[in-house]
């Protein structure tokens, strides 16, 4: 087989790894050297010529010219008779360079040749996969369901690259169907072996605020910057919002006429509730927004334990609290301060933890989880109100309210 041909029959993988030609040609030469090593013990005193134009290579090995009877070294030498077979005018001590042609290596060479190549250029590949997807990390990408597994969705985009997006990166409510696009962005890429392993998330804050810059063109072009965002996915989320220009408003360019910029992005986020807010470096009135949609009384700030006491009124905590906690959680999370509610009036209120000896801990964590902790703040509330709001019965509800009345009738 001549080397033509085989480089010819070697080339079709160049079409089915979509790889350069000049690329194929220096990986062929560095496998044909490796080749070389293992027939010949070394490669040193050959010239692999590669011409990518014309997908052609030869091989010269390169050889001293000593007496007859006096080769000590047959790949570094060649006696004078096997030389003039080559060249009649050939004399000692000159040098020899004679074409290897590939059948002279062997059937085996050849095949372990093939079998090195297609490994080499995997590897190529893998290399420039893991690269490009590199550039793309905290950047959106769409691909396509290909599998659905129960920690993981397999998806290919249109080069067939694999992606993973893992059951804990996913929003809750994800479901999928095979041939779905789907929308995330690229959290993480790592080589494991050769095999770059690209892993999407939906659920990661910056997926929430590359949607922004997505969807709202004041965003996209620099006029609006997005401070901060978190989230708790698929149930709530709090971006925080700048502007240079005071001419723009940036949360209502954010939302939109009647929320219709914000629409898109609450949809693909499984409706999560996104509380859009302006930024300021004025932190109790940072941390009064960041409350929102409760309205704040006062704020008292520590800022060296990172904690700030709100006083709102009582009809007012719950929302502040809001549902399962998630509000205050977030609005301690894009403040960095740690946020205790106290309403008004609450010198003379007693926690309900102070009660512990007359009520079960579990009651009282029940009428914690809708933002009623101290005494005051289930009087205030109609019986049938609190039978609504929490899995308590009415009669121990009814239990309750007889021992704090007996605490302020005392």
């Amino acid at each position: 087989m001549e080397n033509l041909a085989l480089i010819d029959s070697f080339s079709e993988f160049k079409d089915d790894k979509q790889i350069d030609r000049v690329t194929l040609m220096a990986i062929l030469e560095e496998v044909f050297r490796n080749a070389l090593k293992k027939k010949f013990g070394s490669d040193d005193n050959f010239d692999i010529i590669v011409n990518p134009d014309k997908g052609d290579l030869e091989i010269w090995r390169n050889r001293v010219v000593v007496a007859d009877g006096e080769v000590e070294d047959p790949n570094e030498e060649i006696s004078l008779s096997a030389a003039q077979k080559i060249e009649p005018d050939f004399e000692i001590g000159e040098d020899v360079s004679e074409e290897v042609k590939l059948i002279d290596l062997g059937r085996r060479s050849i095949l372990a040749l093939r079998q090195n190549l297609i490994s080499k250029i995997h590897e190529h590949d893998n290399t420039i996969i893991y690269k490009q997807f590199k550039d793309l990390e905290g950047e959106i990408y769409t691909a396509e369901v290909h599998h659905i597994r129960h920690r993981a969705v397999i998806l290919l985009d249109d080069e067939g690259n694999e992606i993973i997006l893992p059951k804990e990166k996913q929003i809750p409510s994800d479901f999928f169907r095979k041939g779905d696009n789907v929308r995330g962005i690229i959290e993480s890429v790592d080589l494991k072996g050769n095999k770059p392993t690209i892993i999407m998330s939906r659920a990661a804050p910056v997926f929430l605020e590359k949607l922004f810059e997505q969807e709202i063109p004041e965003v996209f072009d620099g006029l609006i910057t997005v401070k901060k965002v978190v989230r708790i996915p698929g149930e709530k989320a709090k971006v925080a919002v700048d502007s240079y220009d005071d001419r723009i408003d940036p949360v209502g360019a954010c939302v939109g006429m009647k929320g219709s910029r914000i629409h898109g992005i609450v949809r693909e986020l499984g409706n999560e509730n996104i509380d859009v807010i302006n930024y300021t470096s004025n932190l109790t009135l940072y941390i009064t927004r960041a409350l929102s949609p409760a309205k704040v009384t006062s704020v008292k700030i520590d800022e060296v334990k990172k904690r700030a006491e709100v006083i709102l009124r009582p009809e007012e905590v719950s929302k502040a609290i809001g549902r399962g906690g998630h509000n205050i959680r977030l609005a301690g999370q894009l403040t960095g301060y740690e946020i205790d509610v106290l309403r008004e009036g609450a010198e003379e209120d007693v926690e309900l933890s102070e009660f512990s000896d007359e009520i079960e801990g579990w009651i009282i964590q029940e009428f914690s989880k809708i933002g009623l902790d101290t005494a005051k703040s289930i009087l205030e509330h109609d019986i049938n109100d609190l039978v609504k709001r929490t899995d308590l019965e009415e009669e121990t509800i009814r239990d309750v309210i007889n021992i704090l009345k007996e605490e302020f009738e005392e």
